[in-house]
């Protein structure tokens, strides 16, 4: 080999390199286990810690902590535990902000059709152009109305006269701005929320920014960080005796049009009736039901600014009452503007909450608002309650000096509004606040008032970021995929490396050191490039295990052939390693994969890009040490007179003159093949296909219960409240996968709450007395029982997910398929190639219609099982490519017989390197089902099933496709050639 003192420079150099990175790793572990040991569970006297020596050397005396924490492989969430978050920041506020909330039809027509129009992978903005310009046919209105963008806040970058491409260049760089700004409102929340390297990146020009915080406990609390706008307004209120005679006016024009709930009247009398109102001294409340209003509003007696006391269940139904447009027309003069909004719940498990009248405007503008705060900071008030203190500057100063002054003289009061919820309502005593400083005060606690003066320091966000996916792993789950992510890999690593030497010998054990090598070139590449390592990552990371060896297999039989064809054993092995050896198969196949894997990390998100990572990584790392580092090691035996067989004593008769007629069966194939893909179709419109959340949306739980539960249940009861509910056992027979698409297309924090609370609500029986709210939802170390990770998809990410799945397989079978007619010169080829993998993804399929409502595992369609089905494309496709590459050879060379019996011999020559390539597959993946866990294993199933039955593919379909497809003359003139040249 040439360049061999190079080749090997650079090897011990990369080796070098390698270890050095992964050290970063080794260091970083030690620290975060010496913080762990220090806390004693306690995550914030654990991340204090961890702060506390950040900028202390904690390796070789050079690196601090931070940049050790830097350099290091970081676990994803499914290793780590913590908290994934997508937020998707409303375009559509963004717009109707550009426009001014302008009142115009056809643009307020156009948003509305935005939403409902929008396909799957199109962004809100593409639909809204869309809609706009149907619209806005047959009318004079166009993007760059003055009533439109054409306002006086833009114009001194839009003018009537643009075109609409014009316009939309400067909207789209508007609307990009606003995603940056909230970006970087979000990176400052996150920042100050105490947990170690927390992760935001925004998801190209989706309008969707995903936050990743590791090792968070607290769900409800980062959610509510994450997802408040921030939108800090102060208003004056209407006093009850205002706004009294109205409500009164509305109670009884209500009584005309809604009838009285009878059965409801009946029951008796709840917990919250018994908070709202002491009905026995309440003389003007008539019997329970009589009263629309006030039968949900209960009034309160004294004056000042709260109007009544309202369940919180009932809001909704008070909110739709007072927009009625009958209702609204009850309006007096003074209140025509009014606001009507709630207080913020009194205690976490409050259900009750006051109610307020807002001294509206007309442009809905407050007096005063966020943006004239300068500081906010947590603190303590008079009473010694937590409370939020805020300064203001000049401006904001003067406007406040003015609002209390006025809420002096009057006695009124002055609504403090965060998100359109009122914090506090305070009067002024002592004339006019001068100074421009305030307080928040009400019922918080430490943890809420840092939280809000933390997101009003970092200010408000541009529009509203709502949660539309979001995954929760508790740190006990992290560890199991660890352990089992580590087991599976270390049994896959011994196996493998136990099947070289028992088939290859000596030889075996050079490609086992090859393999070694190549693991740690992976992870020095993982740990240089920063990369997260997730539980499909670690699946990657095995599976690179398997293809490590591929490329040594075809070395390893091609060098075989060479010896009984009587060349020497240098001669030999020179020829394996050149491309009319096994390069070129070597080549075509881990090409096929490259593209795949590609796709793969194009299409994928969050975990699964994490295992298109490791098994590209995985990849051009196996192709270095197998063509490299082996064949150092082969020429040193070479060159030492060592004996080399490439067999043992068990292995040297294996697959050894094998004759078998492939071509003669091919219509029992065909016709099992084709009863395969009938069967499979059937079963796709009787069965269907067991659509994971992430295909249509919903809310996963995986809930541990203290014994044995039967999941029908579970879902018998939990169907009750949330409508159809699915539970299955998930691993052990106490645990249970629950799914539901309860609320999943409203958004916001209250409606994940409040899911959360009814699931707790009604699973709590099943617990003993002392599982609290808090216990059941709250991740914490050593957690045991109740919800141990749970996750959201909603449906505009449910639907691009689910384009970009089609686009990734029909992609990645078209990109392959292309490659091939490229590489062989012949259409017939990547015919061959195509119809087995179809083949091949319709059988995985069919096996997943058919037996996914019996198999002890979840066979789910999501992300994962893409992944799997892009994998064993590039597995199928590799098979075929070996065999491809004998038939190709074969026929450019001098066999003798007629072309059948060519490409039979191509076949019966290939089984050997075909069946051990496949087989150190399939032993990898079974090792990673036995023991990788529940959460992978229906990923794994699918891609053991692929990878057996692409073996059979690539023998008895790609190359009968391939002998059938082949024009009549151009195999008369194969057979010619191949007469003459053995006359």
């Amino acid at each position: 080999m040439q360049n061999r003192g190079l080749i090997k420079f650079f090897a011990i150099l990369f080796a070098v390199v390698s270890i050095y990175q992964l050290s970063f790793t080794f260091v970083a572990n030690k620290v975060k286990g010496d913080a762990k040991a220090f806390a004693k569970g306690d995550q914030e006297k654990e991340i204090k810690y961890l702060d506390s020596i950040g900028k202390e050397k904690v390796f070789l005396n050079y690196f601090t902590y931070n940049e050790v924490a830097d350099k290091q492989i970081n676990k994803g969430l499914d290793l780590e535990g913590g908290i994934n978050v997508t937020l998707q920041i409303s375009v559509k506020d963004v717009l109707k902000g550009l426009a001014n909330n302008t009142a115009n039809p056809v643009f307020n027509k156009a948003l509305a059709d935005a939403k409902k129009n929008q396909k799957g992978n199109q962004s809100y903005l593409d639909a809204f152009y869309d809609a706009f310009e149907a619209a806005s046919a047959g009318t004079s209105t166009k993007l760059a109305s003055p009533d439109v963008f054409g306002n006086r806040n833009l114009a001194e970058e839009i003018n009537f006269n643009m075109s609409e491409s014009q316009v939309k260049s400067v909207i789209n760089k508007k609307v990009d701005e606003s995603v940056q700004s909230a970006f970087g409102v979000l990176r400052e929340r996150i920042d100050k929320f105490g947990v170690t390297q927390p992760n935001i990146v925004k998801l190209g020009n989706t309008g969707r920014i995903l936050v990743e915080l590791p090792g968070a406990k607290d769900v409800d609390r980062a959610k509510k960080l994450l997802s408040s706008t921030a939108q800090l307004e102060f208003w004056e209120t209407f006093k009850v005796e205002e706004v009294g005679n109205y409500l009164m006016t509305v109670n009884e024009a209500l009584k005309k049009t809604e009838k009285a709930p009878v059965a409801e009247a009946a029951k008796a009398t709840s917990k919250i009736d018994s908070l709202l109102v002491d009905k026995s001294k309440d003389s003007a409340t008539a019997k329970k039901g009589d009263n629309p209003l006030f039968d949900k509003l209960m009034p309160i007696s004294q004056s000042g600014p709260i109007l009544g006391m309202i369940a919180t269940k009932d809001t909704a139904a008070v909110n739709a009452y007072l927009k009625r447009a009958d209702i609204k027309a009850l309006l007096p003069s003074n209140l025509a503007d009014a606001k009507f909004v709630y207080g913020k719940p009194r205690t976490e498990d409050a259900e009750a909450v006051e109610m307020y009248a807002l001294k509206g405007n007309r442009t809905n503008t407050p007096p005063m608002s966020g943006s004239v705060l300068v500081d906010a900071s947590d603190s303590f008030d008079q009473m010694g309650k937590p409370s939020v203190t805020m300064q203001m500057n000049g401006k904001g100063a003067k406007i406040w000096e003015e609002l209390t002054g006025r809420a002096y003289s009057q006695q009124s009061n002055i609504a403090i509004v965060l998100d359109n919820i009122v914090y506090s309502a305070p009067g002024v005593t002592s004339g006019p606040i001068a100074g421009g400083r305030s307080e928040i005060s009400g019922v918080f606690s430490v943890e809420e008032t840092k939280d809000l003066a933390n997101v009003l320091r970092a200010g408000k966000l541009p529009a509203a970021a709502e949660i539309v996916q979001s995954e929760v792993v508790g740190p006990s789950l992290g560890q199991k995929a660890i352990d089992n992510g580590t087991t599976s890999a270390l049994v896959g690593l011994i196996l493998v490396a136990l099947w070289m030497m028992i088939y290859y010998g000596k030889s075996g054990w050079y490609a086992n050191i090859a393999l070694i090598v190549n693991l740690l070139f992976l992870f020095g590449i993982l740990s240089s490039l920063g990369a997260v390592l997730t539980l499909p990552g670690i699946a990657g990371i095995v599976l690179t295990l398997g293809t490590a060896v591929d490329a040594n297999i075809i070395i390893y039989e091609r060098a075989k052939e060479e010896l009984h064809h009587g060349l020497s054993l240098g001669e030999a092995v020179k020829k394996s390693f050149s491309w009319a050896g096994a390069m070129r198969s070597i080549i075509d196949a881990n090409v096929t994969h490259v593209l795949t894997g590609v796709i793969l990390y194009i299409f994928g998100t969050g975990p699964i890009k994490g295992f298109a990572t490791t098994l590209l990584i995985g990849i051009i790392t196996s192709l270095f040490t197998s063509i490299f580092i082996t064949r150092i090691l082969l020429d040193r035996a070479v060159s030492k007179n060592e004996e080399l067989t490439f067999t043992t004593k068990w292995s040297k008769n294996w697959f050894q003159g094998f004759n078998f007629d492939f071509l003669k069966v091919k219509k029992f194939t065909y016709i099992f093949s084709s009863l395969v893909v009938i069967i499979s179709v059937i079963s796709f419109f009787v069965n269907g296909l067991d659509e994971g959340v992430d295909f249509v949306g919903g809310r996963t739980f995986q809930v541990k219960f203290e014994k044995t539960i039967e999941p029908s249940v579970v879902s018998d009861e939990l169907s009750k409240v949330f409508g159809t509910t699915e539970a299955k056992v998930f691993g052990d027979s106490d645990q249970l996968r629950i799914t539901t698409k309860y609320k999943i297309e409203e958004e916001g924090v209250a409606v994940d709450a409040e899911v959360n609370k009814m699931l707790y609500d009604n699973l709590k029986k099943h617990f003993s007395a002392d599982m609290t709210y808090d216990k059941f939802i709250t991740l914490y170390e050593g957690k045991k029982l109740g919800v141990l990770s749970g996750s959201k998809v909603g449906a505009a990410i449910s639907n691009d997910i689910k384009t970009n799945s089609f686009w990734a397989v029909i992609g990645a079978m078209l990109v392959v398929a292309l490659y091939l007619i490229v590489s062989f010169r012949k259409w017939q080829y990547s015919l061959g190639a195509l119809a087995a993998v179809a083949h091949d993804v319709i059988f995985v399929l069919g096996i997943y219609s058919l037996c996914y409502k019996f198999m002890p595992f979840h066979m789910e369609m999501d992300q994962h099982f893409i992944a799997a089905i892009l994998t064993v494309i590039g597995y199928s496709m590799n098979d075929t490519v070996i065999v491809f590459d004998r038939v190709r050879e074969f026929l450019a060379g001098n066999t003798k017989g007629d072309f059948n019996h060519i490409v039979n011999d191509s076949i019966n020559t290939t089984l050997s390197r075909t069946i051990n390539t496949s087989l150190t597959m399939i032993l990898v993946l079974a090792i990673m089902f036995v023991f990788g866990g529940e959460s992978i294993r229906g990923f794994v199933f699918a891609m053991l099933i692929g990878i057996g039955i692409g073996t059979y593919s690539s023998l008895f379909m790609a190359t009968p496709v391939l002998v059938d497809t082949m024009p009549k003359k151009d195999k008369e003139e194969i057979e010619r050639r191949h007469a003459e040249l053995n006359k």
